[in-house]
């Protein structure tokens, strides 16, 4: 039988309850639980495809096309585990489906359709049905945004409900708060942490466990009063501290405070030994590596980094398999349109263009991308960073001066990138991209084919535009390989320049099945080839061959 955890939040946002689920979810893991996790964010949009990276961070893919919030990013890294659309639940979602079951007439025939049960149930069901269809011990469940918040009360109410129906001993409520420091007094506050669990009670849910969000040690006295106020014992008070190391150390952290193990308690399952081996080695080598790396990456959203979160941590993977430590110099390549590249890429290792939509700052991209390209520095291009690459070769070594894509100029003389054939009627924006894992064939003998060691793959989409065909021959004559394209060869995958030290380009999204005890194959060549760059390591013998 399934057992449900829920996590809920208060005080603020972006508190930590993605990483808390995360953590759990690898520490349950580690003792040889079968894990099911899933995210409920309130907000009204069906999923998070539209929404401005400014807002909501980067939208994450997972293989079966859904668009999703970014925690389902830190699930996946920390669990080892490819997810689904089941794992992310959004008011849109749920509303839309009720709604399209009152309008079929076989559902809810001559009953008036209410919050309460008819939105609860859906709620619940979904629940479920992510949990059954990973044959889940434990179905790990976040509620986004905080207590308290309007678009969240049902989703409360239905976690409420499920107590009742699956049982005490089958359920379990982490509530995660914060307490701030306040330095003109010198002390941590619970007030806020207080107020948060009275909130979370006046709706009928008392936590179990309170995972506490602290710059310092709570120490004993602070402690107590939050299980005092807070009706939850002592040693169930888990103590967050700010990391200094990384996001990858807090299950480590939180282990030490047998937070797995009370929740196994709390649902009455069978206490077991972690093996937490191989994460211990990864957290010590990126906490000790042997070498340092700097990586511009050079994109439009540098103002908020989680809208390139997963490149982020895919780097740092790279770095973990190759002992170092990447230091990340965000680029806006506004900047770089204003005042050329020169100043922001003359002391770095490598240059990364991620993906993104929409012209601004593209000529920026073009610009780091020939500078990278002419003066031998490593290049990665993911999604945009490809087309831009392909713009930026048809220009500047095959003479094509007008060359562009129609997603920026639609009439632009030299097209060589366009829009994909199903996409070019496309009136609705939501969900309608080339979404989720497709295969790929790779070029025997390439940059690619031995970065990855296979010639079939499969990899993440997110795009609605492709490399024009009718040009792929002038830019092969000019020395562009296509190393990996569509099984049936009519679409560009990954485009390289064999003379060049690492010069690699995918349509496709690698960083999003990069883990940190798995680097992903172009991100672990990318940081190697930064690593020779820099003239800290030996290009490998099969890269001088």
């Amino acid at each position: 039988m399934t057992k449900y955890c829920f996590v809920t939040g208060g005080v603020v946002s972006g508190i930590g309850k993605g990483i808390t689920c995360a953590s759990l979810g690898r520490l349950l893991k580690a003792r040889g639980f079968r894990i099911a996790i899933l995210k409920i964010d309130p907000y009204i949009n069906v999923d998070a495809g539209l929404m401005n990276p400014f807002q909501h961070g980067e939208v994450y893919v997972t293989d079966d096309g859904a668009e999703t919030d970014l925690d389902l990013g830190h699930y996946e890294r920390f669990v080892d585990e490819p997810l689904s659309q089941l794992s992310n639940v959004t008011t849109g979602q749920v509303y839309g489906s009720v709604i399209a079951k009152e309008r079929d007439g076989d559902y809810y025939l001559g009953q008036t359709v209410q919050v309460i049960p008819h939105i609860t149930d859906e709620i619940k069901s979904r629940i479920r049905k992510c949990a059954n269809a990973y044959d889940a011990d434990v179905c790990i469940t976040e509620i986004g945004g905080t207590v308290g918040d309007i678009e969240g009360q049902p989703f409360y109410e239905a976690i409420r409900q499920m107590r009742i129906e699956e049982g005490r001993e089958n359920t379990c409520y982490m509530h995660v708060t914060l307490v701030p420091f306040l330095e003109t007094v010198g002390e941590l506050k619970t007030k806020p942490s207080q107020h948060s669990v009275r909130e979370l009670r006046s709706i009928g849910i008392q936590p179990d466990l309170l995972v506490v969000r602290t710059p310092m040690e709570l120490g004993k006295e602070v402690r107590r009063k939050l299980s005092l106020f807070c009706d939850v014992p002592d040693e169930a008070v888990i103590e967050c501290v700010d990391v200094k190391e990384s996001l990858y150390h807090i299950p480590l952290a939180i282990e030490e405070q047998r937070v797995a193990d009370l929740v196994c308690k709390a649902l009455q399952m069978p206490r077991r030994t972690p093996d937490l081996r191989e994460w211990r080695e990864m957290c010590d080598t990126y906490a000790n590596p042997d070498h340092d790396v700097t990586v511009a990456m050079v994109g439009k959203y540098m103002d908020l980094q989680d809208a390139y979160l997963s490149v982020t941590e895919a780097l740092m993977h790279g770095g973990i398999a190759n002992s170092a430590r990447v230091n990340i110099t965000y680029v806006d390549s506004e900047d770089i349109e204003e005042n050329g590249p020169e100043d922001y890429l003359r002391d770095v290792h490598g240059v990364l263009v991620p993906g993104g939509f929409g012209d601004r700052g593209i000529e920026g991209k073009i610009e780091a991308i020939r500078y990278a390209r002419e003066n031998d520095i490593p290049y990665l291009g993911l999604c945009l960073g490809l087309q831009t690459a392909v713009i930026e070769f048809a220009r500047n070594v095959c003479g094509l001066n007008e060359a562009g894509s129609r997603e920026f100029h639609e009439d632009c003389e030299n097209p060589v990138i366009i829009y994909l054939k199903e996409q070019e009627y496309v009136t609705e924006l939501g969900g309608t991209m080339r979404l989720g894992a497709y295969p790929c064939a790779l070029k025997p003998g390439t940059l690619a084919h031995r970065l990855y060691g296979s010639e079939q793959i499969s990899e993440r989409h997110r795009h609605r535009l492709e490399v024009n065909n009718e040009y792929r021959d002038v830019l092969g004559e000019h020395g562009l390989v296509f190393s990996g394209t569509s099984p049936e060869g009519d679409l560009v995958e990954i485009v390289e320049l064999p003379d060049h030290p690492f010069f690699i380009a995918s349509q496709f999204h690698p960083e999003f099945k990069s883990r940190p005890n798995r680097a992903h194959p172009l991100f672990r060549g990318f940081i190697e080839a930064a690593l020779v760059h820099s003239g800290q390591i030996q290009a490998p013998a099969t890269a001088e061959a």
